[in-house]
Parts: structure tokens; sequence; C-alpha cells
């Protein structure tokens, strides 16, 4: 009876091969379909991929028109040739072959951006910003090279310092007020802001420790160097370490806190009126704004909150964009045709614009660091000034171009992509592999800096914190850092520095 009954069960049951997929399936699938988790690869291919429509690439005579009508600081490039002619014909004139290197550098700078601009904008947003810090530092990276390899140790520790300096204070200063004048508050990414921080005090710690270490080491002078060089050698391996663990955080397990489509980040505020727009007058009276009568896109606040329209709609009855808020200042996100962007250079032009440039920025930088000494010599000018202040300038104004245009777009995310993430790469890679270059080349240099350098770097850092702790930005805030940064250009043009406690 058992049996019989088991038999009729099997025939009600639906058969299936004993190789069937779909039976292999079915534990997987029950309850919903289950997603493929995204893979490492799949990651990485999708920073490759832009957000935007780009359009065809341009001919070689196209892309060298865009290069010679990039920027009106090409004009500069004439100091190229001066400098070289200067250096080889008269090579006692240190003042005037640091004049006109310094200059032959800015438009080089600026060139370097441009092809980087043009290679970033083929790939996603999060990768962009970091081709934008890392070849931003090009020239600073280039110049310390340089000097390293002449023993300049002071002038290395010096204008790195200034680099991160510059990053924080002015450039960052210059992002938050430009775009202070079009929004009265502009949000970014708060996690990422508080992350990259985080990472600005560990390298601080990095450079503060060796000055505490000299203060309380009660060993002899010539002991205290070596350990003092041991341990930068340690601290410099750690920090790459720390560096490459950014990287994967900023590019695969959290690229969406980078980003400016990320939920996390505060909607930007613009004026009810705003107090910087200048206003137009014509014929003795000024020009009346445009009265729009179209389709309501808010309701008046004496309407009922149920007739409040959330999208409006055209007079052919397609769906418009969402209703903006004036009144409150919110600036919310437009629904409109995606633009194709025109690139002015192919990808073939943009590499070989990058190779040239940085041949022709390494001679020229070299020669600036040759005349550095001569130009002090005389006492007009310290080298602390040179180092501090002058040479970063040189290497920062591409992005510093970069960061503003893209902070006034309400872009604000990318922005402190550039200038605090320069800011992260200079401390985290470029100043401990400058450290690890110095000990395979044996050249002493260490990760003492000099103490009002030091103090002055762990000033500006928990500034910038407390600034962007928020996650909101204005134009004072921008104005703070910019004269912060002007307070210390009056400090270091009467410093006279100190001499690096190992040399060559």
């Amino acid at each position: 009876m058992s049996e019989s009954l088991f038999a009729s069960t099997q025939l009600m049951l639906p058969q299936e091969p004993s190789g069937s997929s779909s039976a292999l399936r079915r534990p997987a699938t029950e309850g919903g379909i289950q997603q493929k988790k995204p893979s490492l690869r799949m990651k990485a291919a999708t920073l490759m991929q832009s957000s935007r429509k780009i359009g065809p690439a341009p001919t070689v005579w196209q892309s060298i028109r865009a290069i010679a009508l990039s920027s009106y600081l090409n004009i500069l490039l004439i100091c190229i040739p001066i400098s070289w002619a200067l250096n080889f014909a008269l090579p006692d004139q240190h003042t005037l072959i640091f004049v006109f290197s310094f200059f032959a550098i800015v438009p080089l700078a600026k060139l370097l951006a441009f092809a980087t601009d043009e290679l970033s904008m083929r790939v996603g947003q999060t990768l962009a910003g970091l081709m934008n810090a890392t070849l931003g530092n090009a020239v600073e990276l280039i110049v310390s090279i340089i000097a390293l390899t002449k023993c300049e140790l002071d002038i290395v520790q010096s204008s790195l310092v200034g680099s991160i300096l510059s990053n924080l204070l002015l450039v960052l200063g210059m992002c938050f007020f430009a775009g202070g004048l079009r929004f009265s508050e502009q949000g970014f990414g708060i996690i990422a802001a508080q992350m990259n921080s985080s990472l600005l005090t560990i390298s601080v710690i990095a450079v503060l420790l060796p000055g505490a270490f000299v203060m309380t080491s009660t060993s002899d002078t010539g002991t205290t160097d070596q350990s003092i060089l041991k341990m930068s050698h340690g601290v410099a391996i750690i920090l790459l370490f720390i560096y490459a663990s950014y990287l994967f955080f900023q590019l695969f397990s959290h690229k969406g806190l980078y980003d400016d489509s990320c939920e996390e980040i505060l909607e930007s505020k613009r004026y009810s009126e705003n107090p910087f727009k200048i206003k137009t007058y014509r014929h003795g009276k000024r020009a009346a704004a445009p009265q729009h009568t179209e389709t309501q896109l808010v309701a008046s606040p004496l309407s009922s909150p149920k007739s409040q329209p959330l999208f409006s709609t055209t007079g052919h009855g397609t769906a418009a964009q969402p209703a903006s808020d004036p009144e409150s200042g919110h600036v919310r996100p437009m629904l409109l045709e995606e633009e194709i962007e025109e690139p002015q250079m192919s990808v073939s032009m943009s590499f070989v614009l990058l190779v040239a440039v940085t041949v022709v920025v390494a001679v020229t930088a070299e020669f600036l660091v040759d005349s550095i000494n001569g130009l002090t010599s005389t006492g007009g000018i310290s080298k602390e000034f040179v180092g501090v202040i002058l040479l970063p300038i040189v290497g920062n104004a591409a992005e510093h171009v970069t960061a503003v245009t893209v902070s006034v777009k309400d872009k604000l995310t990318l922005s402190l992509g550039v200038a605090v993430g320069s800011s992260i790469q200079i401390a985290l890679f470029v100043i401990p592999f400058i450290v690890t270059l110095g000990w395979i080349l044996g050249k002493p240099l260490t990760l003492l800096f000099d103490p009002l350098q030091s103090i002055v770097l762990f000033l500006s850092v928990l500034t910038v914190n407390y600034v962007v702790q928020d996650g909101k930005s204005n134009w004072l805030e921008g104005m703070i850092l910019m004269c912060l940064y002007l307070i210390l250009c009056v400090t270091f043009w009467y410093y006279p520095g100190t001499s690096p406690v190992l040399g060559c």
C-alpha cells in the first residue's frame, strides 16, 4: 500500500533530469533572483568609463591649434628659450635666470593641466580627480628630485611643505571664495572630508615626531642624527603603505564618497538676492529681470500643500524638470538632456604633450634650482621664502585654475579632490618617496623638518579640519584660509631658516 502511494506521489511531482541546471540553481534563486556581485575587475573597468558622452577626436592640426590657444599664459613660453640662453651665456646672472625660469614653468604647468583635463574627460570622476592631483604634483616632484640630486636638502623639504600649505590654504580658500560668490552655501562630502583630514593629521604626526625625538633624546648628536635617519626611512615606508590603502579606498571600496552624485552631499543654496552680482544699468535705468509667466514651478505660500506640483509640464505634455525652490535657496538637480562634450585633443596628442612638457619642465627646473643659491646669497630674499612660497606657486598654478573653475560650477567635491587630494598625495606619497629615493641615492634626507615649518603645517591642517567638518562652505571661510596664507607669506619673508641636521 505504501509503495503504491509513493509511486502515485512521484507521478504528481514534475520530473527533471538529474543533470538539469535548474535543479542546481533552485536553492540560489529561491526568494528572488540573486544578483551577481561586482568583482574588482568590474569596479576597475567603471573607473575608465566617463559619465559624459564624448564627441569624436579632433585631427592633429586641430589638436595643435587647441594647444596654442589653450591659455593666455602661453605668451610666457617665450621665457623658456630666454632662460636657457641666459643659463649658458650668462651663468653668473642668477637673478635673471631664476626670474625667467620661474615664469617659464608657469605656462608649462598650465599645459600639463590642459593635457590632464583632456585625459580625465574620458574617465570617471573619481579617477579624474586623482589624475588632476597626481599630474598637478609633477612639477613639485621634478623640482624635488633635481634638488635632491644636487643635495639641496633644505630646498626639498621647504618646497614640499610649501606645496601642502599652498594647496590647503590658497587653492582651497580660492575654491570656497569663488564658489561663495555664486552660492550662499556649497555642500560637499563630509565623510570624505573627514577621512582626508585624518590622513593629513597622520602625515603631520609623522613630521612632528622627529622633532620631539630630538628634543627628548639624551644621546650624543651623532647617534641621534643617525637614529633620526633610520627612523625616517621606516616611517616613510609606512606612509607609502597608507597611501596605497588610501588609493584602494578611493578608487574601489568607497569610490562613491568622492563623487558629486553621492547622497550624503548637502545641497547647495543660492542667494535669494546675490550681493556680489553686478547690477547692469541701461540708459540710466536698471535692467529689469525677465518676467516668466509660464507654468508655475513652485506654488505660492498661500496655496495648499496638496496642490504644489513636484514636476512641471511643458505645453506638449512631456515631463519637465523637478521644481526648484528659489525662496529657500535649494538647488535641485535638473533633468536636462545629456550634452556631448567635444574634446580638444586626441588621446595620442595628450600623451605626447604630457611627455614633451615633462622633459622641458625637468630641464628648466634644473636651471631654476641652480640659480637659487646665487639669488639668496645677496640677502635680498631668504631661501625659506623661495622654497615655501615661490616654488609651490609655480607648481600649483595649474591645479589652482582647475579647482577654482569646477568650484564655480558647483562641483566642490571635485575641487576638494584636487586641492586636498593633492596635499594628501604630497604628504603620504611624494615626501616618503623622496626620503626613500634619498636613501637609495645615499642622500641623508630625513623627516626632521624646520621647526617653524612643522608648527605652521600643524596649525594649517588644524584650521582646515575645523573649516570642513560641517560639510558646507561659504565665501568667508575661503577668505579666512587665504588670509592665513598671506600671514604665512609675511612670516617666511623675514624668517632666516635653519640648516638641515644632516648634510651631504
